[in-house]
């Protein structure tokens, strides 16, 4: 089939990849997102997208909203049978999904209907979910509520941040594009409508979301800093200043201490939760470089009066 691919970030390029390898299909262009301001210098950057396509010689198309004419003339000039989509990053208004005769079919990262929206993996770690995936739908003007063609699943391991599962997934998930892109041209796939039972949401986890709560168990904090890596990061205050927090290791063996309580020695730094202790990892003291919880604690000399949150 004749494809326009559509992403931005690099969870996309797995399925980008694959499909350019596919001796079945060509992608004709793709659609990603405005270049964006970047690093120190504040530089236009090229989206993860962009930057794969110039590589490939392959046509970039960067509107500022799917629905302009400029864009949707051309994408009917390019005239593709489908339009992949993995983590575009804006909505397609219907002028859009019905140029394509197959439409527009997305790779969602969660088992749908669970985890409909902006943050499924995310949502995936933070709840404790044992099980997830990736499914690949017909897109349709109500969010991620179109017909499955088709899933596949993924173990939620101990220690997952959603970085690491979704690096995961994006892997699977780009066979089962590719898979699902094969049997619509064959004819041999059709979309299943999604059950109504199961429906979760997902919306984008925000920087105050990320902030840590010492009062909540000590489960739940692991949960939370896990899902919140690499993005947004979750964070607490020390002595009035943000500090950025890597994973933790839950403690159950440590003796207790009172929410935000820290106690440190020559190898570990312990915080107190509602439950149990968790032991500090990687710890960013707002303004500078990341380091190791023990180094963090030395350079601060904490005091018996100090504590998080």
């Amino acid at each position: 089939m004749r494809l326009v691919f559509a992403g931005t970030p690099e969870t996309a390029l797995p399925s980008l990849r694959a499909l350019l390898d596919s001796p079945r299909h060509e992608v004709a262009a793709v659609v990603t997102r405005p270049d964006a301001q970047s690093g120190r210098g504040r530089k236009l950057q090229p989206s993860p997208v962009a930057e794969l396509a110039q590589e490939a010689g392959i046509e970039i198309l960067r509107p500022a909203r799917a629905g302009d004419p400029e864009f949707l003339d051309r994408l009917r000039l390019i005239a593709p049978d489908c339009c992949p989509v993995v983590a575009y990053g804006a909505l397609l208004p219907q002028s859009a999904l019905d140029i394509p005769a197959h439409g527009w079919v997305n790779l969602h990262f969660s088992l749908l209907p669970a985890w409909r929206g902006a943050a499924p993996v995310q949502h995936a770690v933070l709840h404790g979910d044992e099980i997830t995936g990736a499914a690949t739908f017909q897109i349709v003007k109500e969010l991620d509520a179109g017909p499955v063609f088709g899933v596949v699943t993924e173990k939620v391991r101990p220690g997952d941040t959603s970085g690491e599962l979704l690096a995961r997934l994006a892997e699977s998930g780009a066979g089962l594009l590719a898979a699902t892109l094969d049997g619509i041209e064959d004819g041999t796939l059709e979309a299943v409508p999604q059950p109504a039972e199961g429906v979760s949401v997902a919306p984008k986890i925000t920087v105050d979301d990320a902030r840590v709560d010492w009062s909540a168990p000590a489960m739940r904090v692991d949960r939370l800093i896990r899902a919140c890596t690499p993005a947004p990061g979750a964070w607490t205050e020390f002595r009035d200043l943000r500090v950025k927090l890597g994973p933790v290791r839950l403690a159950p063996e440590a003796p207790a201490l009172a929410p935000g309580r820290i106690a440190a020695s020559k190898n570990t730094v312990l915080v107190g939760t509602a439950t149990h202790p968790v032991e500090l990892g990687e710890v960013r003291p707002q303004g500078k470089r990341a380091m190791s919880a023990g180094e963090w604690a030395r350079g601060v000399r904490l005091t018996e009066d100090d504590r998080l949150g």
